[in-house]
């Protein structure tokens, strides 16, 4: 059985191949799959952490090829579904010249959402050493509930469970409703990672120190914030920290986020307590993280240019510390 189980949405991704143009001037795009929940599972396996996903596809041919890639990529997809009603999701995403993503959306309705309750097992839950999800599954019904108990079963079991919002708001009705049901949530997680363009709207404050301690007084251990080419920072309850990045030649940024976080949560399933982890080790669990974080980038498409353990051993044999510029030749 899977030590990992991620739920959420797995989409087909439509990657710009220019770069610094919005959506409605690119040329062409390369099919590749997606979804934040998705890509932590494929991560994950391809570090060498069994891992399973939980989520619904639309029985069409773009759902078969993202089955093939999950399974490709090492993953248990028993419990990938099929809707004959809807079609798999879409997205088109380019890269601006200020360097944000632009991403649009066809979800109207989605496979994804259609995910219910009553097609979940605990059993399935409960054997797993660790849970990940997201937020986007929390925009419809029957979706929403279908996570809640998933949250719920994995926290009532004892897994050790692993929280990113992966803040898309043109995907919620309300922007109210969005920070309301991001919130409601978060109890459930030990691990909450943010990213910083998202921090602001879920937090309610810029600052990293107030921002974490509300995150923190929701009975999270550990808050990290990814800041991109800035590295990212830390919060428990004993200590606040900071780690730099890796500085690459960035083909694709896509997944990066995702990436930090497979190679994040393959460290923490080795410490026997989060709470009791010191500054040092939270510091080398967030190399990893970030080795894993910066190799996604080199190359398009999320899932497969996710890195294997033996990648990132290596490129940290090679580039022994953050800071330093390392190309992709």
């Amino acid at each position: 059985m899977p030590e990992v189980i991620c739920l959420g949405e797995l989409l087909v991704d439509f990657v710009s191949t220019t770069v610094d143009v919005g959506i409605g001037d690119c040329p062409s795009f390369v099919k590749a799959p997606g979804g934040a929940p998705a890509n932590v599972a494929a991560g994950l396996a391809k570090l060498g952490v069994s891992s399973g996903f939980i989520g619904k596809v639309g029985a069409d041919p773009f759902g078969e090829f993202l089955r093939r890639s999950m399974q490709t990529a090492g993953v248990d997809t028993q419990y990938l579904l099929s809707d004959d009603e809807a079609r798999t999701t879409l997205a088109f995403v380019a890269t601006r010249q200020d360097g944000e993503k632009e991403i649009l959306f066809y979800r109207n309705p989605g496979a994804d959402f259609r995910l219910a309750k009553e097609e979940l097992s605990a059993d399935y839950i409960r054997t797993a050493r660790a849970f990940h999800y997201g937020s986007i599954s929390l925009t419809h019904s029957p979706a929403r509930e279908a996570t809640l108990f998933a949250i719920e079963t994995a926290r009532n079991a004892g897994l050790l469970v692993s929280y990113d919002p992966n803040l898309r708001p043109p995907l919620w009705e309300a922007l109210d409703e969005c920070r309301e049901r991001i919130w409601q949530v978060m109890p459930f997680a030990h691990i909450a990672k943010l990213a910083e363009e998202e921090w602001e709207f879920i937090t309610g404050t810029h600052d990293f120190i107030e921002g974490s301690a509300r995150i923190l007084d929701q009975g999270i251990s550990l808050v990290v914030m990814t800041c991109g080419a800035e590295g990212c920072r830390f919060a428990t309850r004993k200590t606040v920290g900071e780690y730099p990045a890796f500085i690459m030649d960035v083909v694709d940024p896509l997944g990066a986020g995702d990436g930090f976080v497979a190679g994040m949560l393959s460290q923490l399933l080795q410490a026997t307590d989060i709470d009791a982890l010191s500054s040092a080790e939270l510091k080398e669990i967030l190399r990893y993280a970030s080795a894993t974080g910066a190799l996604t980038t080199q190359s398009m498409g999320v899932i497969p240019a996710l890195p294997t353990s033996q990648q990132v051993e290596q490129f940290l044999k090679v580039i022994a510390q953050p800071g330093g510029r390392m190309g992709r030749g």
